[in-house]
């Protein structure tokens, strides 16, 4: 076994075919906690991309009601999306490129029916879908089940967060190879379920590092 505490792999292959995995989920579901533990100790074959919505927004984008800068902020977040991933996947030292939400979470806030999303963007979903090798999804939790408003980017109520979550749900129905992971009784279980999961994903070479119990502590806080 690798030391947890070092992010060094043992595997010998020299170069990666960079596959694109999606964590997604609904506000307050947890993913920031799982790239963190993700970044820390998976080993350097795994790039944890950061999320576009929170580059675009947290750099002063405008975040109107209206529908007109409601779609600007969807596109502006799609297309930031698809350079993360293209500087990512253009790299043979990554494996996996870990993406912090995928393209279709923009169609659970997209004004207007989903055709015009695709319109607007000039694709369609069966490529979106094909982007992405498989897609794990984190489930909201309930107002009284863990639901975070620590993130000062999180605008949304625990009602809206849990309809957010359903909308995103529905937007990856139709991938071949999708986890969704429920809240447990404590989030440490979500944590590790979601780890093994992305391991999974992983060439077996590179499935070796582990979870430290000190690291399983923190995220119970």
């Amino acid at each position: 076994m690798i030391p947890c505490s070092e992010t060094d792999c043992a595997c010998e292959v020299e170069r990666h075919d960079c596959k694109l995995v999606a964590l997604t989920g609904g506000p307050g579901a947890g993913k920031t906690a799982v790239l963190e533990v993700v970044r820390k100790h998976l080993c350097q074959h795994v790039a944890v991309l950061p999320e576009a919505a929170g580059i675009v927004f947290g750099g002063g984008f405008p975040r109107g009601s209206g529908d007109v800068e409601r779609r600007a902020a969807q596109c502006a977040i799609y297309h930031v999306q698809r350079q993360l991933e293209r500087v990512s996947t253009a790299s043979n030292a990554y494996a996996v490129a870990l993406c912090d939400r995928g393209t279709l979470d923009g169609l659970a806030y997209w004004p207007g029916p989903e055709s015009s999303y695709f319109e607007e963007l000039q694709t369609s979903k069966a490529l979106e879908l094909a982007r992405y090798r498989a897609v794990i999804h984190l489930r909201t939790p309930h107002a009284d089940g863990g639901y975070d408003f620590s993130n000062p980017l999180r605008i949304e109520s625990a009602a809206q967060a849990a309809e957010a979550d359903q909308r995103i749900l529905e937007a990856w129905s139709e991938h071949p190879r999708r986890i969704v992971i429920d809240s447990s009784s404590t989030f440490v279980e979500k944590l590790l379920r979601a780890v093994e999961a992305i391991r999974a994903e992983l060439p077996v070479c590179c499935r070796r590092h582990e979870v430290p119990e000190v690291d399983r502590a923190l995220a119970h806080t």
